[in-house]
């Protein structure tokens, strides 16, 4: 079988590998898309995601789905030929993190396609792989596509930063950065009901499809002259998600909140640390917090997508096949043409 394997910074190898075997609890999946999501890019062009540096051949890839193409001993809730969504996610479920219900803090988190451990957990860009039962979500309906059971990851990160902001019914709601996981924070903020979103980038196309999922509002924000307002109509916002992991997004979404508002984390910011207006923080009260992964919204996410409460289609750019893999993840870089990339099997 064909899969990816990054070296280090710039050097990915597709390579021929041997077909894995299912072992007790497993199942064996065929790929059926695999995104490619900003840590596949810095693993790629970097050879690290901030701390997480590879030290080991990695396949990387945390959103697929695939085809059951074979069960090991002891599996009973899927069968060879199911479509399946696969939740990257491992936790021991034993930590105090795991036990207050916030895996996604687990001190022993396996995460697919990841080099935070050693050995790295392989991920998902290769022809087959095994996964336990319990990270398989199957998916009945057969016009819903492989290609958007895959997006479940993506909108499960933002389904979680969504909790993380509390109630959002009613409220208005700032997005910083419109590529796959700031449009998903359009559709997780639509699902909780909030009642104006605006979004904000420097590229066009992905403010595009911002509005196509929901965004009622977009702004270019280097067309802006500095310290000018958002917007004459916005007015200040109750809750903020920085998507981008860019700083002065950060510090925008700081000072576009109200007095008491809500400052959501999501994308990852530079290693090296940020300037904020910490100032600010403390005499508005602005509440700051992280949003890191998810927890167990993973088969919510599946099941909104697969019942077409949201619509991911407009976020797939397309697809490339797994031998050119380096090219896909040069288009992926590219925001001015594409959006979602995913890798398929020939």
């Amino acid at each position: 079988m064909l899969e990816c394997k990054v070296h280090g910074a710039m050097d990915l190898r597709v390579v021929d590998a041997p077909v894995p075997q299912a072992v007790e609890g497993e199942v064996l999946v065929r790929l059926g898309a695999a995104g490619i999501c900003g840590s596949d890019m810095h693993y790629y062009l970097h050879g690290r995601v901030g701390s997480f540096v590879i030290r080991e051949p990695l396949t990387p890839g945390h959103e697929a789905s695939g085809v059951v193409a074979a069960v090991g001993p002891g599996v009973s809730r899927v069968r060879p030929g199911d479509r399946v969504a696969i939740n990257p996610s491992r936790p021991c479920r034993r930590c105090a993190a795991c036990r207050e219900g916030r895996e996604n803090l687990c001190r022993d988190m396996r995460f697919l396609g990841s080099a935070s451990v050693f050995p790295h957990m392989q991920g998902m860009f290769r022809e087959y792989f095994t996964a336990p039962e319990a990270q398989c979500v199957v998916v009945a309906d057969e016009t819903i596509g492989l290609d958007e059971i895959a997006m479940a990851e993506p909108l499960s990160v933002a389904l979680h930063s969504a909790t993380r902001a509390g109630p959002l019914l009613g409220r208005a709601v700032l997005v910083t950065g419109s590529g796959t996981i700031g449009c998903m924070q359009v559709i997780a903020c639509r699902m909780a009901g909030a009642a104006r979103i605006v979004v904000t980038d420097v590229v066009d196309r992905p403010l595009s499809v911002a509005r196509r999922v929901g965004a009622d509002e977009t702004i270019r924000i280097d067309r802006l002259p500095e310290g000018a307002p958002l917007s004459p109509t916005t007015g200040e916002f109750d809750v903020a998600f920085e998507v981008s992991g860019s700083p002065q997004a950060l510090v925008t979404c700081l000072q576009s909140v109200r007095r008491g508002g809500i400052v959501v984390q999501v994308g990852t910011l530079p290693a090296e640390g940020v300037q904020l207006p910490a100032n600010q923080i403390m005499a508005r009260e602005i509440d700051l917090r992280g949003s890191f992964r998810f927890g167990n919204v993973f088969e919510l996410a599946v099941g909104a997508i697969a019942d077409r409460r949201v619509d991911v289609r407009p976020l797939i750019s397309g697809a490339w096949p797994l031998q050119q893999a380096a090219r896909a993840i040069e288009t992926a870089r590219d925001k001015t043409r594409s959006m979602k990339v995913q890798l398929v099997v020939d």
